[in-house]
């Protein structure tokens, strides 16, 4: 009686098994990085992109930054970054679309292309990435805006772009800024030296609070105007409350 011979198994396509590696590395990365997301709405970052790379940086003076808890921020510092920066942050999802429309259509219209970016991008990015202006910067910045508004609320996203935004070389935090600047801990800061902190926020390496240009003068002018027409500290009433 005559044997079968023994079928060779088939073999799996290189390419298909490239795909699947490839596949699970970046399921295992997106997981990863959600699950850092969600530990940092509990705990506070011991650092952050921008402030390692500013240490790694040569000649760097020394950086200044101390956490502060939100209830110890005077209510006049929130008020003035989101009047600044990003005054529909209570009502979208982490990234504006309906401002990057806006921008998009005034670009086509021969008008310079402005920035689009909410404060939930801009601690994304001051968090986990890199100063650039490139798609792929800008694209890993808008996903993990979107991760964060969906698993941080509100509150928790201001105090931690509070706790790392850079207010000038090498000081990070608005308890390190105010203690800079004005000689205070950050829960005494009135609303005038808030807003012009908030001013500098834009570019911290050029605009100055010790030295203010005219163009900051008018940035913080107009930056407390904003501050008034959001009807003031009610404004951000709603955050307190947990979203």
């Amino acid at each position: 009686m005559k044997r079968s011979p023994h079928r060779k198994p088939a073999r799996r396509s290189p390419v298909r098994a490239l795909l699947r590696v490839v596949f699970w590395s970046a399921i295992t990365a997106v997981a990863s990085v959600l699950m850092v997301i969600l530990l940092f709405r509990f705990v506070n970052p011991p650092t952050s992109a921008f402030m390692l790379g500013y240490q790694m940086s040569d000649g760097a003076a020394p950086l200044q930054q101390e956490w502060v808890p939100m209830s110890e921020i005077s209510q006049w510092m929130p008020l003035a970054v989101v009047a600044s920066e990003d005054q529909r942050f209570p009502h979208h999802l982490g990234v504006d679309f309906e401002a990057i429309r806006k921008a998009v259509s005034e670009y086509r219209a021969g008008e310079g292309l402005r920035g689009a970016s909410t404060i939930t991008q801009q601690t994304a990015k001051n968090l986990f990435l890199w100063n650039g202006r490139s798609f792929v910067r800008k694209g890993l910045e808008a996903g993990l805006a979107l991760a964060m508004d969906a698993l941080w609320t509100k509150q928790r996203i201001l105090e931690v772009y509070l706790n790392i935004a850079e207010f000038g070389p090498g000081i990070y935090g608005v308890q390190a800024a105010s203690q800079a600047y004005f000689g205070v801990p950050a829960g005494l800061l009135s609303r005038g030296q808030a807003a012009q902190l908030a001013a500098v926020l834009p570019n911290p390496n050029v605009l100055s609070v010790r030295s203010p240009t005219p163009y900051v003068q008018e940035r913080v002018a107009w930056i407390q105007g904003q501050m008034a027409q959001l009807s003031g500290l009610k404004y951000l009433e709603e955050l307190s409350s947990g979203r």
